[in-house]
């Protein structure tokens, strides 16, 4: 690892590397896990963190923004699991980066992620999926546990299954792969939480195979600290007929970047996508989507809802690309944002690449503040001004998650949202 850089290494990037050099001797897995965390990590090396002259990164200036990041040796206090979003989830902790041991869920088969970097089973997983995939590169180097959970063809997880990743300070790095059998139903919580005020830095990749008919709800909420950078990813394959309603849910933060890299690859499969992102103060928050239509016959909708306060920044990028063969494509996007201030911004980029000749395809976006007459009819009734604002904004956003069709969820949801709206609006 004597790859000489053209470019003068930020203190990030010195942090990154100095953080593998010292732990590289104790970080799980065999030959073949350790061979493929040394090119990852040359990689990084070679290209350094992804600037604005990366497109995909063009609205998140990663070596730019990310300024400094924390030792990984850094002592975090003792962390216990905290009560789960929705009562009666079946909960999968990860504290400070390391799952629990022997946990049993119901209608699945759970192992530890360890377990397969020790093996080296997971050497092969670990790879990036492109020469800009900064994520995949930084979380295949560090990561040290997570879940890897199966659930069998045929099943029916009754109670969801939270993912519940929570942490002080320092570096943390999991990763989740998942596979949903044939015919299989599933909801699974993905849910990042910061127990402390000390600055965390923060990679978690999920990776998500849906077989034949698999039916799946999958729910991503972020509640980072204030001072933390979180780099999100799920991966997501679809077999025929399968289903997948995916909820993204950014709550926290200081610098976010959740990538969503989802490849359809089954006729008549659907994806429903629909993101809440709540941003305040100085945070820096970006949703990038790459989703590929690859067969015939699927469908997709993607709906996003931002609010932006303060002097925070946004970013959604949508990427629809529709292959040559995947004909009778139905893919519709829209991002849709409240902009609440004069010094906030945020971003929208959404993008269609049609291949095929017979499909219906569109996006749209709209940036926009309270609508005066909404405000007026609720201060008319003797609603105070702040109070009527809070109400409008709520409801541009619980239109969202209202769309899960399970209560107990979309309360948990609408409870979490109400609270940062009452921090902060």
């Amino acid at each position: 690892m004597n790859i000489q850089m053209t470019n003068r290494l930020t203190a990030a990037e010195t942090a990154l590397i100095e953080a593998y050099n010292e732990q590289m001797g104790s970080l799980p897995g065999n030959g073949a896990v350790a061979g493929t965390r040394d090119r990852l990590l040359d990689d990084l090396k070679t290209s350094g963190l992804p600037t604005r002259r990366v497109e995909p990164w063009h609205y998140t200036d990663l070596r730019t923004l990310l300024r400094a990041v924390p030792a990984a040796n850094v002592v975090a206090p003792t962390i216990e699991p905290v009560a789960s979003l929705i009562e009666g989830a079946q909960v999968l902790p990860v504290l400070q980066g390391a799952a629990a041991p022997s946990v049993i869920v119901e209608g699945a088969e759970v192992s530890s992620f360890a377990d397969t970097l020790v093996s080296g089973a997971a050497a092969q997983s670990l790879t990036a999926r492109d020469k800009d995939d900064a994520i995949g590169k930084i979380n295949g180097s560090f990561v040290r546990d997570g879940y890897q959970i199966n659930v069998p063809a045929g099943a029916t997880v009754e109670a969801p299954i939270e993912l519940q990743a929570l942490h002080g300070a320092g570096q943390v790095h999991t990763r989740f792969p998942v596979t949903f059998g044939a015919g299989s139903r599933a909801t699974i919580i993905e849910r990042h939480r910061s127990v402390t005020g000390d600055a965390a830095f923060v990679s978690s990749i999920s990776d998500l195979t849906l077989e034949e008919g698999a039916d799946v709800v999958w729910v991503i909420l972020q509640e980072q600290g204030a001072d933390d950078t979180h780099l999100g990813q799920i991966r997501v394959r679809f077999a025929a007929e399968a289903k997948l309603k995916l909820f993204v849910v950014n709550v926290g933060g200081k610098l976010v970047r959740q990538e969503l890299r989802i490849d359809v690859e089954g006729e008549g499969s659907e994806l429903t996508l629909r993101g809440v992102n709540l941003l305040g103060q100085e945070t820096h928050t970006d949703v990038t989507l790459v989703l590929g239509h690859n067969v015939p016959h699927t469908s997709s909708t993607e709906i996003i809802r931002n609010v932006v306060f303060d002097r925070a920044k946004g970013v959604f990028q949508g990427m629809i690309r529709v292959a040559p063969d995947a004909q009778k494509t139905e893919a519709k996007m829209a991002c849709n944002t409240l902009l609440l201030t004069d010094d906030g911004e945020f971003s929208v980029k959404p993008e269609l690449e049609i291949f095929a000749d017979d499909v219906v395809c569109g996006h749209g976006a709209t940036v926009t503040d309270i609508d005066k007459n909404q405000l007026y009819y609720l201060r008319s009734r003797g609603i105070p001004e702040n109070v009527a604002r809070a109400m409008l904004v709520n409801a541009f956003v619980a239109e969202i998650v209202e769309e899960l069709e399970d209560e107990k969820l979309v309360e948990a949801l609408e409870s979490v949202i109400s609270t940062w709206l009452e921090k902060h609006a």
